[in-house]
């Protein structure tokens, strides 16, 4: 079992987050053109976690892998204007940077990626830059991170390995793409990743198909009993449950008027690892949360919607529920 406090412990240099993933170029279908128009923006749930963390104002770095090609250099300027550290981004020039494209319809939004054999698939546990992790605060990755390879999902481990012996805090996104592995590997690996991790980001709809479990308090208790020392339940429309071995709060949905919830957990997992570093309660943390991933559905796209903090301390002054 982890620790039980929920802050995360200060440091004098270094990150406060280093999120390691696959970043992706998004092309979204915004209903314009008899749906033939799509959005030019970019995606991959860690780099949006990463995106979202240094909006808020945290310190963040990057480790991945590109392709030398124009859409691995479009991610490396995004990064630059979003302040989030890529020196430790590889480019690989015999592999491609990974793209997806976004459509939506009445059932909601629906993901067709191209992957398979991308840059950040390559990344092995040998060429890790682990030096990175000294002095950071938290380490963050994600199922996807896990799933993209065996050799990734090794370096996803290492990586873990080298944050716990730095006295790093580890925080883990189930988000579950069952395209990329089989639900046997899905569950037995992310069991073992919670297991390791310190915040554990959990959505509702990953948890029903790698558990069974459909009620929401043993969710929360089944992460919690696996090692993680806080959960925060993500549950869309019906807001967020999030807990310790020590407190439990309902955070109810921020009102807001969506047109594209992409990237909207990852949002939510930014916000509130940047707001737990910033020294803010468990129930605090989640609040902020919950409002920044209601923000970010109101424009299309996971990133260009993600709000600053400013936008979202303003919602919050304005908001009449806890």
């Amino acid at each position: 079992m982890q620790a039980s406090s929920t802050a995360v412990p200060s440091a004098l240099t270094g990150f406060d987050i280093v999120a390691f993933g696959e970043p992706m170029v998004e092309f979204n279908q915004t209903g314009d053109g008899g749906g033939r128009t799509y959005l030019q923006g970019f995606g991959g749930d860690s780099s949006n976690f990463a995106i979202a963390a240094a909006r808020q104002g945290a310190r963040v770095a990057y480790v991945s892998a590109v392709g030398a090609d124009p859409y691995g250099q479009m991610l490396r300027e995004l990064w630059s204007s979003e302040g989030v550290d890529h020196v430790h981004v590889a480019t690989d020039p015999q592999a491609f940077t990974a793209i997806y494209f976004v459509t939506h319809d009445a059932q909601g939004h629906h993901f067709h990626f191209f992957r398979s054999g991308s840059a950040a698939s390559r990344v092995h546990p040998s060429g890790l830059p682990l030096q990175v992790l000294q002095d950071c605060r938290v380490l963050h990755l994600s199922g996807i991170s896990l799933a993209l390879s065996a050799s990734a999902c090794d370096a996803g481990f290492a990586l873990m390995d080298a944050a716990r012996a730095a006295g790093a805090r580890i925080s883990f996104d189930t988000n579950r793409r069952l395209k990329l592995w089989p639900v046997a590997r899905a569950r037995a690996v992310m069991t073992e990743a919670i297991g390791q991790c310190d915040i554990c980001l959990p959505s509702y709809d990953d948890m029903v198909a790698l558990t069974g479990l459909d009620q929401d308090e043993a969710i929360v208790d089944h992460c919690l009993s696996l090692g993680a020392s806080v959960v925060a339940l993500k549950l869309g429309e019906r807001g967020a449950l999030v807990a310790s071995a020590h407190e439990r709060h309902r955070i109810a949905p921020h009102p807001c008027t969506p047109v594209d919830a992409t990237g909207a957990g990852d949002t939510f997992g930014g916000a509130f690892v940047s707001r737990l570093i910033a020294g803010d309660s468990l129930q605090q943390a989640a609040r902020y949360a919950s409002v920044a991933a209601a923000l970010s559905t109101e424009g299309f796209g996971a990133v260009d919607p993600i709000p600053h903090h400013s936008q979202v301390n303003l919602a919050l002054s304005g908001a009449t529920h806890p």
